[in-house]
């Protein structure tokens, strides 16, 4: 598992960092993709986890 992979939403092009995680949704830096809870959703267009993409 590569833990420092970065996931871009297929929407809306926001890319989640694990490094940085979503601090503002309560999501700790060093969070990898896969442990995000079930219903994180992307901060700037709201879709689910599905609609990401490895980068």
């Amino acid at each position: 598992m590569e833990e420092n992979a970065k996931y871009v939403c297929d929407v809306c092009g926001y890319v989640y960092d694990p490094e940085v995680g979503d601090p503002d949704n309560g999501i700790a830096p060093g969070t990898p993709f896969e442990e995000l809870p079930f219903n994180w959703t992307c901060p700037l267009c709201g879709v689910d986890k599905s609609q990401f993409s490895k980068k």
